[in-house]
């Protein structure tokens, strides 16, 4: 499912008010981590994931691995913030259709 503009938008919207509930630390992207960000997509569906790096390259390569391991959107990027959503079995939020 890719995300339209829209979409985007309303999630970016959401996503505003909310604290990161991931934070990675010395060890990076680990298999427990990965654990985490599943549950919270589970439970929340949109959630903010904190990637401390100095390098560049590396923070946007763990980025891209978190999105695709944990089968996410990824709706923003600020900074350090990663922005993901994806459905729960039981959808909490109501997004807007295209």
């Amino acid at each position: 499912m890719n995300l339209s503009n829209k979409q985007k938008q309303f999630l970016k919207a959401k996503a505003h008010e909310l604290k990161p509930i991931i934070l990675l630390g010395g060890n990076g992207l680990t298999e427990g981590v990965m654990a985490e960000i599943d549950l919270a997509l589970e439970h929340h569906e949109l959630i903010k994931v904190k990637v401390p790096s100095i390098d560049r390259d590396e923070k946007v390569a763990i980025m891209d691995a978190i999105v695709r391991e944990a089968k996410a959107q990824k709706v923003q990027v600020i900074g350090h913030i990663l922005v993901l959503y994806r459905a729960a079995k039981e959808k909490k939020l109501h997004i807007p259709k295209g």
